[in-house]
């Protein structure tokens, strides 16, 4: 069974930086042929993309929210996504949550939540003075 542990999460002043992890187990496949994401979901939100790795880590996504100040690396031999996140901003303030998808997702479909069938537990990013 597929299982995505998420950890980094805290609380931070505007500016200031963390950096996430997610580390999968119980994979069926290979790690590198999964498509990783990084979601957020703030109260009352929908949730939102935040970063993503194609299988391969071929391509690489970020909305314009976050880009130029989060970054995605990874380390296969410890089957661990990281997402650096630097100069926060309160409106980062979510819960953020690890996905894994194992189907191909051409274009756009990447891009869809619905899409992805791992999900971690969570790791609340709180920004604020």
């Amino acid at each position: 069974q597929v299982q995505l542990v998420e950890s980094g999460g805290g609380s931070v002043q505007p500016g200031g930086s963390l950096r996430l992890s997610c580390t999968a187990s119980g994979l069926t496949y290979t790690y590198t042929s999964y498509y990783y994401g990084w979601f957020r979901q703030a109260p009352g939100e929908e949730r939102e993309v935040v970063a993503l790795m194609a299988a391969g880590a071929e391509r690489t996504y970020y909305p314009d929210s976050v880009r130029g100040r989060f970054a995605l690396s990874r380390d296969i031999e410890m089957r661990t996504l990281y997402l650096q996140m630097n100069n926060l901003k309160p409106e980062d303030t979510a819960m953020y949550y690890c996905a894994a998808a194992r189907a191909s997702l051409p274009g756009n479909t990447w891009l869809n939540p619905q899409r992805y069938t791992y999900w971690g537990q969570g790791t609340q990013v709180t920004v604020s003075s």
